[in-house]
This record gives structure tokens, sequence and C-alpha cells, in this order.
């Protein structure tokens, strides 16, 4: 919100070199309520970038198969227990598995944790 009490539109950039791509992109945000697309050269509040000029993701942070199995359970609201049955391992190793995760997706929780999952597309639901 601004001084008076409006409140401003997001100002998003699209820095994309496929032309058709950009402009189709460009005409369904202009639509948007509380979006306003910034002019070339604007600073903006939102860029939408090619996802191969992002930063590589950290090697660390990438998830194991065996993780992403687990993600999926805890997605179906598998317990520990649950997920250690049905993959096959131990209640510790589950747990274990789960606080890698939260860890990795820097989540609070076993919800958050499967909603970040989302937002990146590892899983989806």
């Amino acid at each position: 919100m601004n001084k008076t009490g409006v409140t401003e539109p997001i100002v998003i950039a699209v820095d994309i070199a496929d032309a058709e791509l950009s402009e189709r992109l460009l005409a369904s945000l202009s639509d948007v309520p509380g979006l306003r697309v910034a002019q070339r050269g604007e600073p903006a509040d939102v860029a939408v970038v090619p996802a191969d000029t992002l930063p590589a993701a950290d090697a660390d942070a990438a998830l194991t198969r065996r993780e992403v199995e687990v993600l999926a359970l805890m997605a179906e609201g598998a317990s520990n227990k649950a997920i250690a049955r049905r993959l096959g391992i131990s209640v510790h190793t589950a747990k274990f598995h789960v606080g890698s995760l939260l860890d990795k997706l820097d989540a609070t929780g076993r919800t958050d944790a499967v909603a970040q999952a989302v937002r990146q597309g590892v899983i989806h639901l």
C-alpha cells in the first residue's frame, strides 16, 4: 500500500528471448488484476526468465530417489511407521528420511515439505 492507502500493483518483467512465447505471456499477464507488466528497462518486483538462466540447484539439496518415494508417501498422509512398512525400512530410517526432507526443502513440518515439493515440481498431486 502507498501513503494514500491504495494497493500498488505488482510489477512483473518478462525477459524471454522467444518473441512468440513472450508476447503470449505478456498478453496473459496484462489482464491479471493487481499485476502490471514492466516497460523494458523498468525495475520490477518479479521477473520471468527461462529456467536455464537460473543458478543450478545446490547438489546437497538434491533429493535422492528414496527421499522422493518418502515424500510421495508423506503426501498421502502416511506416518513414519506406515512409510517404513511400505518401503521395507526401519521406522528410524523413515524418520531420518523425513528429517532430511524437512532440511532440504527448508520446511517447518511434513505438510510444509509436501507443499514446498509441489511448488518446486518435485511431486505432483
